[in-house]
This record gives C-alpha cells, sequence and structure tokens, in this order.
C-alpha cells in the first residue's frame, strides 16, 4: 500500500519506476473515502486537483526531471492557509464560504516543490483549541481511539497523517496546536522558529506566535519538508533573512557528545505516571547513544500559560476585528444599520470559545488594565525567552514530555481551565519563538501514543531534528499504525 509510506520510501519508488504519482494520489483517495468518514480529518477533498497534480508529476518523472524530494507527494493542509479557488473556511461559520484569490506562500513554495495536494483539514476554529471539539463544523476523531480527541488545533492534520490519510499534512503553532495533536496522535509534529518559515496567506490568531510546520511519518520527512517551506519571504518581514541549511543532511550527526537538557519543571504533580516513565526512559536512550544529559530549570515556566493566554486572545481580539460582515464571509441580513448587523454577523459567525478569547482579549487591551494584564504577560514573556537562553548556554537541545497526559475522551473536557493545561508544556516554546518538534516516544497500556518534545535554540532546527531522528531510529514507535479498517 502507497500510502503507508514515508515520503522518501515513496520517492524512492518513483524515481525507480515502481509506483508513479497518479497511483500514489489514487491510493490515498481511495483511503480517503473509505476511513474519512471515521476520522473525520478532511474538510474538503480535492480529487481533481490532486489528479492532475499527479498527472504532471508523472510526466516529469518519466522525462528524467523530477523537481526534488516532495514531488508528486500527496499532502494536505491545515484549513488555515490561504489556497486560490479553494475554500478556507478556518473551522469557522464566519468563513464558511470564503474561497481566498491567493495562495500561501506556504502552499505556493509546495506546488512549486511538485506536491499533490488531496484537501483542507479540519481544526479548532481559528486554531483555538487543544482538541478540534471547537470547529464550527464537526470533530475529528484519533485514528488509535475513535472515542477520544486528535489534539488541536491542527487536530485534522494529526489525524490525517496518523492514518495514512496522506503522506505529510501542514498545520499551524500557536502555542502546541502541532506539537500537542501530534502527540495524542503518535506522529511526527514540527514547530519551526518564529520567522524560519513565511507567514503570508496565513489567517491569523496570534501574529507574535502563529507559525507553520509539518505533521509526517518519519523525522527525515520533517527535515525534508522544512527544507521546501523554510526561508524569507518579501510578503512577510517577519520571514527572516537567515540560511536554510540541508536539515536531511544534518540528521546523519547522532547525539554523541551532543548536551541536552531535562528541565525539572517539566515533571509536574499530576501529569500521567505512564508519559513521565516513557519521557525519562526515552532520556535512557539518548543517553546510551552517546548523549550527556543534565538538569536545566526553566523557573517561570508555571507562568507561562497564564501568560499566554493574555497574549494570544489580546492578539486575536485585534486580528479577528476584520469579520464585519463587510470585508470577509458570513452577513446576516435584515439589520437596521451596520452597527447591528455587525453584532448580529459576529454573534452568529463565531463559536463560544473564540468569543471567550475576543472577549478576554479586549478586556487585557482596555484602558487602565492594559499594564495591569497585557503590559505583565509581556514582561513574564520576556522572562520565560531568558530561560531558555540561560540553559542554551550549557546544552545543545532540551528534552521534555509535549504533554502531561495523553489524547482525552471526546466531551470529557468541558472546562476550559482544564483544557488550556493541555498545553503547559508546550506554551514555553512559543512564548521563546523557539523550535520544537514531537515525535513519538511510547504508548499507554490502554494503546495510546505518548509524545517526547525536544526543543532547540532559536534557528537550529538541524539539531531539534537530529536529536529526534538519533531516537527515532534507536526504537520503533513510529513503525506502529492504529487498527482502522
Amino acid at each position: 500500500m502507497l500510502a503507508a509510506l514515508s515520503i522518501e520510501a515513496l520517492g524512492a519508488r518513483f524515481r525507480d519506476g515502481s509506483a508513479t504519482p497518479s497511483a500514489a494520489a489514487r491510493d490515498y483517495l481511495a483511503r480517503i473515502e473509505a476511513l474519512d468518514p471515521k476520522v473525520r480529518a478532511f474538510m474538503t477533498v480535492t480529487p481533481d486537483v490532486a489528479l492532475a497534480q499527479a498527472a504532471e508529476a508523472d510526466a516529469r518523472f518519466e522525462a528524467g526531471a523530477p523537481r526534488g524530494s516532495l514531488d508528486g507527494v500527496p499532502i494536505a493542509l491545515k484549513d488555515v492557509l490561504c489556497t486560490r479557488g479553494i475554500r478556507t473556511a478556518c473551522g469557522s461559520k464566519i468563513l464558511e464560504r470564503f474561497v481566498p484569490p491567493y495562495d500561501a506562500t506556504v502552499v505556493r513554495r509546495l506546488q512549486e516543490a511538485g506536491t499533490v495536494l488531496l484537501g483542507k483539514l479540519n481544526m479548532d476554529e481559528f486554531a483555538m483549541g487543544s482538541s478540534t471539539e471547537n470547529s464550527a463544523f464537526f470533530t475529528t476523531r484519533n485514528p488509535w481511539d475513535l472515542g477520544r480527541v486528535p489534539g488541536g488545533s491542527s487536530g485534522g492534520s494529526a489525524a490525517a497523517v496518523a492514518a495514512d490519510l496522506a503522506a505529510a499534512t501542514f498545520g499551524t503553532d500557536t502555542g502546541g496546536s502541532i506539537r500537542q495533536p501530534a502527540a495524542f496522535c503518535g506522529n511526527v509534529g514540527l514547530k519551526p522558529t518564529y520567522g524560519r518559515v513565511s507567514r503570508y496567506g496565513l489567517v491569523a490568531f496570534a501574529s507574535s506566535l502563529d507559525q507553520i510546520g509539518p505533521f509526517t511519518k518519519t523525522v527525515a520527512d520533517a527535515a525534508l519538508v522544512l527544507r521546501v517551506i523554510a526561508g524569507a519571504d518579501p510578503m512577510d518581514s517577519t520571514a527572516a533573512v537567515v540560511p536554510v541549511p540541508d536539515y536531511r543532511a544534518a540528521l546523519a550527526g547522532g547525539v554523541a557528545g551532543l548536551r541536552i537538557g531535562i528541565p525539572r519543571e517539566y515533571f509536574i504533580d499530576g501529569m500521567d505516571p505512564e508519559v513521565e516513565r516513557a519521557v525519562r526512559a526515552a532520556v535512557d536512550v539518548l543517553r546510551g547513544l552517546g548523549a550527556k544529559t543534565e538538569e536545566v530549570s526553566l523557573p517561570h515556566t508555571e507562568y507561562g500559560l497564564a501568560a499566554y493566554y493574555l497574549i494570544g486572545p489580546a492578539e486575536a481580539s485585534s486580528n479577528l476585528a476584520r469579520y464585519d460582515g463587510v470585508k470577509y464571509g458570513l452577513r446576516l441580513p435584515g439589520a437596521r444599520d451596520v452597527i447591528e448587523m455587525e453584532s448580529r454577523t459576529r454573534a452568529a459567525g463565531f463559536g463560544r470559545e473564540v468569543k471567550r478569547r475576543i472577549m478576554l482579549g479586549t478586556y487585557a487591551l482596555s484602558a487602565g488594565y492594559y499594564d495591569a494584564y497585557y503590559g505583565q504577560a509581556l514582561r513574564v514573556r520576556t522572562l520565560v525567552a531568558r530561560d531558555f537562553q540561560t540553559a542554551f548556554q550549557t546544552v545543545d537541545a532540551i528534552v521534555a514530555p509535549t504533554t502531561p497526559g495523553v489524547a482525552f475522551k471526546i466531551g470529557e473536557k468541558e472546562d476550559p481551565l482544564q483544557m488550556y493545561l493541555n498545553d503547559v508544556f508546550t506554551i514555553p516554546t512559543s512564548l521563546a519563538g523557539l523550535p520544537g518538534v514531537s515525535l513519538p516516544a511510547g504508548f499507554t497500556l490502554a494503546g495510546l501514543p505518548i509524545g517526547l518534545q525536544v526543543i532547540g535554540k532559536a534557528y537550529d532546527e538541524a539539531t531539534v531534528l537530529r536529536v529526534a531522528h538519533a531516537y527515532e531510529r534507536a526504537t520503533d514507535w513510529h513503525a506502529r499504525k492504529p487498527a482502522l479498517s
């Protein structure tokens, strides 16, 4: 089955002529038709686009002129990335019929690399959530247990890779929305450094935090994909002008002699003991591979969650002001004036969690409270970043749990605060703008995946991926597949 192969293995089949991009696309489309009614990862499936792009890739391989390592590879995109002519709803009723007139830079770069677009993936509304239960349309299910969530907000992206419904998918990470669902679904999820990947064409949630990254079946695949999507972009001033290394080549270095920090604040009371055991066992594996491990401290970790839930909503309240019934998407008819039209449109178009964050952010930015809440949160953000700077003076990378628990049951966490706690180990990295990857590090006795997080210095994704690759090669957790039929 071609759909079970990694990008590297699929590319090898294309090059030796034992498979074609069209055959791979048909295999994936058949699997989506058979299994997605159970998983519900896809918002939109684009078979005509996929088969046309695959046929073009066929011709390039027949001519002996493929475009590179991603040519002909079937992918899918979180429904927050603008795609020209294809609906981009962001999991929200207010954008239910929005069809962008342009492609995001990441989308354009993937097209230029020859990838085959299978469709768009479900998500929490405007990327606000940790379970994909906040999608205005339906809840995506975890392929390892269809009664549990896939994580969020990029739950559709993680579930699609876990169920072999795409060779790679793309999501966004604002406070953990790539790494947390990757941990819940047992695949590789990479959040690049803030500024490493252009955000042009990404529908904004919190502009100082949002970052685009891949979900893949292996670390090597993530390395291949990152090289294609990374780099400066004149359309996004926050996309840094820094060299983009050959991440795949850098994987060969191993971890012998690397200094790896274990943050004491990431092993807390209340975390799932099976998660703690698995992560400590992963540290032993890295130590056995020659890495030098030592305890480090990130003392402001406990304040990261509170700071994030002021900064993120504050930026969201500003970004989402553009959805006023005039410029984009939904507009309710029958209002007496523009104020009533805007009020009724936003009341009907936004879901409960989005409204909660808009109100929280607006309050935090309001006169008389700005310094007490938003200003204080920014000061905490600086302290969190300094924690990492201090730690990286003595270590090359940090290894920690991705989440304190594993995938929970659908509907289990109705209290927003309990939901927010899922991101307690991913948010500090986001506040500091650093790269991080989650990869499989074991399973609970109930058969649910456990995620290991590797965090690196700014723009040092090469070391992050190198550590993750070394661990992956020493274990076989990534080779397990959920029993879907």
